[in-house]
């Protein structure tokens, strides 16, 4: 596969590859494909086996499983410059749950040849990797921690400020506005809630004045946030 210059740049720019050598940049960029899915496109399905790797350029896909009982469970929202597809990449196992696309989704995809090729040659790519998936699985403990133990307030105000994390990880005062991306539906699979509920705990986070609510722009307080999600 011929290197990409628009490629590199991107990798260089995502957070995930940030810092990566040079040489380890080109060889994943020559590896890697742009693709594309139309909104509600099924990406990969739960038991599909296949190991490719997905980069979000644009867009957000949604991943989830199907319950025996026919219920959706939302795991998590892929946002451009984070990845999706990576257990099945590593272990070579089937696809541990569905992905979708919520919206036109473009992105880069490594084949699993072409990944496992890489990871042996390439020892900072794989300990980004590596360091990639560990915040992954703490951030799925959190999930359920938070559906486990918290009420849907908590829940809510840990969304938003995961949101807020990926517009600028390091502030924790002041206003910052994002975009929410969904429907209340599909927030309400991701908190592990009932719509209803979700729908009241945005009114209530908006009358005490810690977000405030334009369509699917909300802007919020981050330092009340902080003390509504407990990570104080």
């Amino acid at each position: 596969m011929r290197d990409n210059a628009q490629i590199r740049n991107l990798l260089s720019a995502t957070q995930i590859f940030t810092g990566l050598e040079p040489e380890t940049v080109a060889s994943v960029a020559r590896a890697m494909t742009p693709v594309s899915f139309a909104a509600g496109r099924t990406i990969f399905t739960r038991g599909d086996t296949g190991g490719d790797l997905y980069l979000v350029r644009s867009g957000r896909i949604k991943v989830s499983v199907l319950t025996a009982e026919g219920r959706e469970l939302a795991f998590a929202h892929i946002e451009p410059g984070s990845l999706v597809g990576e257990i099945a990449m590593l272990d070579g196992g089937e696809r541990t749950a569905d992905a979708t696309a919520l919206t036109a989704v473009e992105a880069l995809v490594l084949n699993a040849r072409d990944a496992q090729a890489l990871l042996e040659k390439h020892a900072d790519f794989a300990q980004r990797i590596i360091t990639f998936l560990c915040k992954r699985l703490r951030e799925t403990d959190l999930q359920y921690e938070g559906v486990a133990l918290h009420r849907i307030e908590t829940r809510l105000a840990r969304y938003f400020v995961a949101l807020c994390r990926q517009v600028a990880p390091e502030q924790d005062e002041g206003e910052l506005t994002v975009d929410l991306g969904m429907s209340q539906g599909e927030l309400a699979l991701l908190l592990g809630a009932s719509r209803p509920k979700v729908n009241a705990a945005l009114s209530e986070l908006q009358s005490q004045g810690v977000i405030k609510r334009s369509g699917n722009r909300v802007t919020c307080t981050v330092e009340d946030l902080f003390e509504i999600a407990e990570l104080y």
